[in-house]
């Protein structure tokens, strides 16, 4: 797995994620202002909602911007001794399957797709993220998910 290749498909996948909120922010706010949204009577609240749809979705383009900014501060190319935040690890589990992290500073759970493997995002805070913080090549962890004990073990790291 080429990591700079990953950083490249996490910088489409937030840019998109951007393009998406802002266009869903800009329906919102034209919603909120068009005329059919005016209330009507006292009790008509689309106006009202509209507007708090409106607030919303910019909130979330307000959040896309925060994420590129966080990622872009840790995207290196340098290989870091243990899981930290900006590593990409490839971790085994039991049965030898392979599982390729990109450890950032949000949005985990945000997926990229290299030569059909997937690459998930997750960070330190996540409990996955805690068991493998500062973990190095070859160490084994224990993950307990669902009530079921998992143990990976970190094979590479970039």
């Amino acid at each position: 797995m080429n990591k700079l290749h990953v950083i490249e498909h996490l910088r489409f996948a937030l840019e998109r994620k951007l393009q998406e909120a802002q266009e869903a922010a800009e329906s919102a706010r034209a919603d909120a202002i068009h005329e059919q949204s005016a209330a009507e009577t006292q009790y008509d609240s689309l106006s009202i909602e509209s507007g708090y749809l409106a607030e919303g979705q910019s909130e979330r383009v307000d959040a896309a911007h925060r994420a590129i900014h966080a990622f872009e501060q840790v995207f290196t190319a340098s290989r870091p001794a243990g899981i930290v935040i900006g590593a990409l690890a490839e971790l085994a589990d039991e049965q030898d399957a392979r599982h390729w992290f990109y450890i950032g500073p949000c949005e985990g759970g945000l997926k990229v797709t290299l030569d059909n493997i997937d690459v998930r995002v997750i960070t330190l805070v996540s409990p996955i993220g805690q068991v493998l913080s500062g973990r190095h090549i070859g160490e084994e962890v224990e993950f307990h998910f669902n009530g079921l004990t998992q143990w990976l073990e970190v094979r590479d790291l970039q």
